[in-house]
């Protein structure tokens, strides 16, 4: 079991909840930081680095291939291949959203069930990514200009499929056959992780 990397993605997870309430208390108006267009683009660059969170925690466990990962969002604009590069790496690299609830099977405390499509999916990252992309640089005075209004109605659309996504999931680490299960928890609590072995190995 690699408790040291499934440790870390938790704090990289506990990051993301961090941004997160910046997110609503930007939306909410309890925190200000300027005219309405600051506030819209600081909120979109809470979003893009939530986002970047999200595709690389997975390679955690290995230190070689997390920096070779984390250099691909520096280097490349392009969400879609990045994420190929990521795949590349760790296959199962994207959280899996569940829903627990008490299990009527004895000897079974909760049952996972399927999410819903309420939550970020793949696809959703790579545009979101994009958009994040477009709003944080200047606009050309000659180009098109920036629908401020359009972001500013999806803040509470992409803030809600994040949340959904992470509040509970699970994640397979690069290189590691164990499957972990992720849950955010409330408020200031920290994020917490269990471990699931193969059956194979449970027998062996």
């Amino acid at each position: 079991m690699n408790n040291e990397a499934v440790q870390k993605y938790c704090n990289l997870m506990a990051e993301v909840k961090l941004r997160t309430r910046v997110v609503y208390a930007l939306m909410d108006g309890k925190l200000h930081v300027g005219f309405k267009a600051t506030t819209i683009e600081v909120i979109y660059l809470q979003f893009r680095k939530m986002l970047e969170l999200i595709a690389i925690g997975s390679l955690v466990a290995n230190k070689d291939v997390y920096s070779k990962a984390h250099e691909s969002f520096i280097k490349h604009k392009r969400a879609d291949y990045i994420i190929k590069d990521i795949e590349r790496l760790n296959s199962n690299f994207y959280p899996q959203p569940i829903i627990q609830k008490p299990s009527g099977v004895s000897g079974v405390k909760m049952e996972w069930l399927e999410r819903p499509q309420d939550y970020l999916t793949k696809d959703d990252l790579i545009k979101l990514y994009g958009k994040c992309g477009i709003i944080l640089h200047s606009e050309n005075p000659y180009g098109s200009q920036i629908d401020y209004g359009y972001y500013e109605g999806k803040m509470e659309y992409w803030g809600s499929r994040i949340m959904n996504l992470l509040n509970a999931h699970y994640i397979r680490l690069v290189n590691d056959p164990n499957l972990y299960l992720i849950q955010m928890g409330s408020k200031d609590e920290a994020p917490s992780h269990c471990a699931f072995a193969p059956t194979s190995k449970l027998k062996d």
